[in-house]
């Protein structure tokens, strides 16, 4: 028993060595010229021109008149589009556009759906974007964690859907389980 803990003991002092050296070589061991941690940040883009399509609603139906304008994280427009009697749209963003892009539709004037609505996109291969009051919250919440990375946008987008405390049918059964999902009751 004794030497199992001693070969343990060992072990773990070798493992702490090579950490530390590790440590050293990614810290600089006192070099002031190197920087502590590097972290590389990756800008990724539309490599091919890529369309852009969704659905634009309010909470309870389609919205089928308004403006939906397509523009960079600066606010410079790329391309913009008209909804005409349907609450589809497409837009067509150019090769080598930076991400992320914010989707931003504004209503028509004499339209009773008064807020504009936005999405943002973050990942070139999802081509589908609806904009929609739940789409405009996490967007806000979002920018409001520090801006439009994937992170912030899972946090927001994991903070608006609410999941139940208990177990529950859509009906909110609480009683035996056996027979809330078909037993043998």
């Amino acid at each position: 028993m004794n030497r199992w803990i001693s070969l343990m003991v060992s072990k773990h002092a070798f493992l702490t060595g090579v950490l530390l050296v590790n440590a050293c070589g990614v810290v600089s061991c006192g070099n002031s010229d190197t920087p502590i941690l590097s972290v590389k940040h990756v800008i990724k883009k539309f490599d091919n021109a890529t369309r852009l399509q969704g659905q634009v609603s309010s909470k309870d139906k389609p919205i089928k008149a308004g403006h939906i304008k397509v523009t960079d994280s600066e606010g410079q427009l790329i391309v913009s589009t008209v909804l005409q009697d349907s609450n589809h749209y497409q837009v067509d963003i150019p090769a080598n556009t930076d991400l992320p892009v914010i989707l931003r539709f504004y209503p028509e004037l004499n339209s009773p759906e008064a807020e504009s609505l936005l999405a943002v996109v973050i990942d070139p291969t999802i081509t589908r974007y609806d904009l929609s009051p739940l789409t405009t919250a996490i967007a806000k919440k979002a920018e409001a964690l520090g801006g439009y990375t994937r992170a912030n946008l899972v946090m927001a987008a994991e903070s608006m859907v609410s999941v139940p405390d208990a177990n529950k049918t859509s009906t909110g059964f609480r009683g035996d389980p056996t027979t809330q999902y078909g037993g043998w009751h």
